[in-house]
């Protein structure tokens, strides 16, 4: 674990944690899970957010090789392309995004020339690939479920970046009511998290502090195992998809998931722009209708 020094940010109004995580030898680095600030009622973008994660890594003279996506999220817009514009890392991602932007193109009506091979991407990344990260590495861990390219990025075996996959003890577990999410299959990856050692530290992408209590980042697999609310040693599959079936159909739509789908399965590119070098975002209706 002391290979690596981990930086949280924490964004306020999406609930998100975006990490900075650096190996200590070489200082090369890779940030997990940006945020793009949104102003919906605006339409309008910045990267104050982001901007504090460059000023932290220029600070500490960090070379930052690697930006990662956990998955195409639905609740904030990611800052990705961004980054890369201003640092030159790669983009990387699980590569079933594709089958996330096939599904997409097809709901937004997006346009012809969208590809839908992941070239927005740097790099694609398969279920038990390593990267490197200076003398550090990251072992890729396909987790689908919540959607179809979920992944979890396990460090050093040591640390594990989770996205979305699961929560906080008292939180529980993702929804899986999104285009090609499936509680099976979440409830399967849970369990090859579980099976990781019990003292591996699983870092959250999101937390709303149950109960008032304030929000946190960082639990273990042993804290998992013992006691989350949804899936725990001894749960049954059975038990946790009815569960989770019957819960999702509760759970308002995200607030951002139209924008915020569009730019995330671009890599966090804005659509091209129209004659008036405007770039817009389509609204369909009722596609989610319940």
């Amino acid at each position: 674990m002391n290979q690596v020094t981990i930086k949280s940010f924490f964004h306020d109004s999406s609930n998100t944690y975006s990490y900075l995580v650096t190996d200590n030898a070489t200082r090369s680095s890779a940030i997990i899970d940006s945020v793009l600030d949104y102003d919906a009622a605006a339409g309008v973008t910045s990267t104050h957010f982001a901007d504090d994660i460059l000023k932290y890594a220029e600070q500490e003279n960090l070379l930052v090789q690697w930006i990662l996506e956990t998955h195409v999220h639905a609740d904030h817009l990611s800052a990705a392309s961004y980054l890369r514009d201003r640092l030159g890392a790669a983009i990387a991602t699980g590569k079933e995004v594709t089958v996330v932007q096939l599904v997409f193109k097809q709901m937004f009506g997006l346009e012809e020339e969208f590809s839908t091979d992941g070239r927005q991407f740097n790099r694609l990344l398969a279920d038990g690939e390593m990267i490197p990260l200076g003398e550090s590495n990251i072992r890729v861990m396909h987790t689908p479920g919540h959607t179809p390219s979920c992944v979890t990025y396990v460090v050093n075996e040591a640390v594990a970046f989770v996205g979305d996959t699961i929560f906080m003890p008292d939180m529980g577990t993702a929804r899986c009511d999104f285009p090609g999410g499936d509680a099976e299959l979440l409830f399967t990856s849970i369990q090859k998290l579980l099976e990781l050692p019990s003292d591996t530290e699983l870092y959250m992408c999101h937390d709303y502090g149950p109960n008032g209590r304030e929000c946190l980042y960082k639990t273990t697999v042993a804290e998992q195992r013992k006691s989350n609310i949804h899936v725990h040693e001894g749960s049954a599959k059975s038990e946790f998809v009815a569960m989770r079936n019957e819960r999702d159909v509760t759970l308002a739509m995200p607030a951002l998931i139209l924008p915020a789908v569009q730019i995330n399965i671009r890599g966090g590119r804005f659509p091209k722009p129209d004659s008036d070098g405007v770039s817009y975002l389509k609204t369909p209706l009722n596609v989610f209708k319940r």
